[in-house]
């Protein structure tokens, strides 16, 4: 594509304000500091080495879950945009998130981020920070802009084919935990990190504290009535499952998020429905009354004992991803296996 006239400053960063090397990784995708002279600035992410001589000033992130760890980390007065939204902002981030401006509900163009005259710009998901989303790494690195992609869409994930991808390792929270302290060290607020990841610890081990889930089975629903998108064994929804002991019952499969057909979800009959309450307006069924509405009328679902028995969890769509609402989707499902009477 013809690249916008860059604005004076990243012309500038082009000239060098900035050091960014990027490389082609074998195999790394880990996330860490490459050495220690960097002062924390240095970073192997995705297959990149990505090198800072300041902390950024002007940052933008592409994605909701990005955005939220970088609220979470106090550092709105250095965000001048965000995109990419699926639900409400977090609880608690909400005046914080009101001061950054918003660039996009969904993926904006490549020159509008440019408009905003980035020094950093993150992203949760290769598809937006990549070919077909907003722009390559390599485009806006070749203006001078360092790039962050989330290790959670690249560590033991390949992303090759169509769709959402498909998980060659299970996800851990311990990758959340990475992208939180990889910001942290951007940023130069590393203590803010490790008191961050610290809390999302505390917070998973206290809701699954004494819960036995085993033998509950759980189906996730992210989106679209017609051919629903539902959770495979290895993503977001994978780590929940695991947390709580209970088992996915499209466990397997290795797709992040494959289509399949009603038939099939009445056959596997789950004990309870996960179900994704996003506000974007992109699919069909998005909100949770759109879907608990399609599965009471549904000749195949209704039927579905879950169904019967109105056992519904409802989470924001970003708590079904890869973010520190991961651990949101912990304590919400947790509780519910509780107050179902399904836990031991």
């Amino acid at each position: 594509m013809t690249l916008p006239r860059p604005a004076p400053r990243l012309a500038l960063l082009a000239c060098g304000a900035f050091l960014l090397t990027a490389c082609a990784g074998s195999s790394g995708t880990g996330t860490g500091p490459s050495s220690s002279e960097d002062k924390g600035r240095a970073l192997e992410n995705c297959g990149r080495t990505v090198t800072l001589d300041a902390a950024p000033k002007r940052a933008v992130s592409l994605n909701q879950g990005t955005t939220e760890i970088m609220l979470s980390l106090g550092l709105q007065d250095r965000m001048v945009g965000t995109a990419t939204w699926t639900d409400p902002v977090m609880k608690g981030l909400e005046k914080a998130n009101a001061g950054v401006p918003r660039l996009s509900d969904s993926k904006p163009s490549f020159e509008k981020v440019l408009d905003a005259d980035p020094d950093f710009v993150a992203a949760s998901f290769s598809s937006v920070l990549g070919k077909g989303g907003v722009a390559s790494r390599e485009q806006f690195e070749k203006l001078g802009v360092p790039t962050y992609l989330s290790p959670a869409d690249c560590q033991g994930k390949d992303n090759s084919g169509g769709g959402d991808g498909v998980r060659t390792e299970p996800l851990s929270m311990d990758t959340v935990h990475g992208e939180v302290r990889d910001l942290a060290r951007v940023f130069g607020v590393e203590e803010r990190g490790d008191e961050l990841v610290g809390q999302l610890k505390s917070r998973v081990a206290k809701a699954t504290k004494g819960l036995d889930a085993s033998g509950v089975t759980v189906l996730y629903w992210f989106a679209n009535a017609e051919s629903p998108y539902l959770a495979g064994c290895c993503g977001a929804p994978g780590v929940i499952t695991r947390e709580i002991g209970a088992k996915n019952v499209f466990d397997d499969t290795t797709e992040e998020w494959p289509q399949i057909n009603w038939e099939t979800v009445a056959d596997r009959n789950p004990d309870m429905l996960v179900i994704g309450d996003l506000t974007r307006k992109s699919q069909t069924a998005e909100s949770a009354a759109k879907k608990i509405e399609f599965l009471e009328s549904n000749p195949a679902t209704k039927s579905m004992d879950a169904v019967r028995n109105k056992r519904y969890v409802l989470l924001s769509g970003q708590a079904m991803n890869p973010t520190i609402r991961t651990v949101e989707g912990i304590e919400q499902v947790a509780e519910a296996v509780r107050e179902h009477g399904l836990a031991k």
